[in-house]
């Protein structure tokens, strides 16, 4: 069987660089082969990256390289792949670093997967006006050569149409995906608290993000700051774990010893690959406290498939992942009623005074496996790669 060739551009490679949209890069690749793509693609890193995939993914050098200097390495990158084999289909994961490429994607059916927009994510970390506007053409230039968009929520659906112009007939939505059994473990809470030396009876919140602006950090902990002062007959033993590295760390935890949560907010750091699954099955509780921009959300896939049920704000498409749970009647409180601290407050007082309708751990489960496992995802996206071709 002649198989469809598909060259893939990435941000970055999971292993060696985390976020969410390098996580679903990395799954894809072998879930299209799978599905029966041949792939191929450049993305963000060193030779490493070639050799774990035989040669059919190619990095390029990011860090500390002038962006022309980057523009040639990625085309360099891109003609030996072309060269192996002439793909039938591009597929872009990060406009920048498909913007060198513009003369192939003009001669290829191209599909965009949408995870953020990197311009608005750059104006509310503080970016001037120019930045944002001259990330936004660049975003606009590469966009409007798909001839299909995927995203991984409505709400941003909806984005890609308003902010950038994306036509809406060309968007598809097909929710992030996940390696349900890694996040099964066959631990119970004690077990996997004992392991990460975590308490073994307080209540305990778990949160992992990058720590920047735009993922409300600093009102989950206004937010335990309230609870404590105005609820400390449920709150007083309280722990929240925050995993994750980023710019604002510090900030945070001025912030935290300011608020006299020394010894309620504890942060972890960054966690590895085989901590991440401990934590989520160790904790009572995940949270997801963002403020503005988020699409989906894997923590919150994560956390279920792990057993544990997660809060979110309305926020962006975070809604949508736990939208199912709600509609079976098993899950009313997992949506806050807002973002700010107050609102956090309020959901996690009625957390610990057990007034929130949360799902169990075999119904997250459950959820996750049938929802968001890749055998799920993985035909989805071959499906619209293969109506881009028609």
């Amino acid at each position: 069987m002649i198989q469809t060739k598909v060259f893939q551009v990435g941000s970055g490679w999971f292993p060696h660089t985390k976020g969410g949209a390098e996580n679903m890069f990395f799954a894809l690749f072998e879930g299209l082969q799978r599905e029966g793509f041949a792939v191929r693609g450049i993305v963000a890193g060193s030779d490493q990256v070639s050799r774990e995939t035989g040669g059919l993914m190619r990095g390029f050098p990011v860090d500390g390289v002038w962006m022309p200097r980057r523009a040639v390495s990625i085309r360099r990158s891109a003609r030996q792949s072309f060269n192996d084999a002439h793909p039938d289909l591009i597929a872009s994961h990060f406009a920048l670093y498909s913007l060198p490429l513009l003369d192939r994607l003009a001669q290829h059916p191209m599909v965009l997967h949408f995870y953020g927009p990197w311009a608005l994510e750059s104006a509310v970390e503080g970016a001037s006006a120019p930045v944002v506007a001259a990330k936004k053409a660049l975003e606009r230039v590469v966009y409007r050569r798909s001839r299909r968009a995927i995203v991984m929520s409505r709400a941003f659906g909806d984005l890609l149409r308003d902010y950038y112009g994306v036509p809406s007939e060309i968007i598809r939505v097909v929710p992030g995906g996940v390696d349900c059994a890694r996040y099964d473990l066959p631990l119970d809470r004690a077990a996997a608290r004992e392991r990460l030396g975590w308490s073994a009876e307080r209540p305990t919140v778990f949160v992992v993000r990058r720590l920047v602006r735009r993922m409300g950090l600093d009102r989950l902990l206004d937010a335990v700051a309230m609870l404590r002062r105005d609820r400390n007959d449920v709150a007083q033993e309280l722990v929240l774990h925050v995993a994750g590295s980023g710019p604002e760390r510090a900030a945070l935890q001025a912030r935290a010893a300011a608020l006299g949560l020394s010894e309620t907010v504890l942060f972890d750091g960054f966690l590895s690959d085989d901590q991440l699954p401990l934590a989520y099955r160790a904790a009572d509780l995940t949270l997801m406290p963002t403020r503005e921009l988020e699409g989906f959300g894997l923590v919150v896939v994560e956390s279920l498939a792990a057993g544990t049920p997660v809060m979110v704000t309305p926020v962006g498409g975070l809604p949508e992942v736990v939208e199912g749970l709600a509609t079976a009647g098993q899950a009313s409180g997992m949506t806050l009623r807002g973002s700010t601290a107050a609102d956090i407050a309020a959901g996690l007082g009625a957390w610990l005074d057990g007034s929130a309708l949360l799902p169990d751990a075999a119904s997250c489960r459950a959820y996750a496996r049938q929802r968001f496992d890749w055998s799920v995802i993985s035909p989805q996206v071959a499906s619209i790669y293969r109506e881009a071709l028609q």
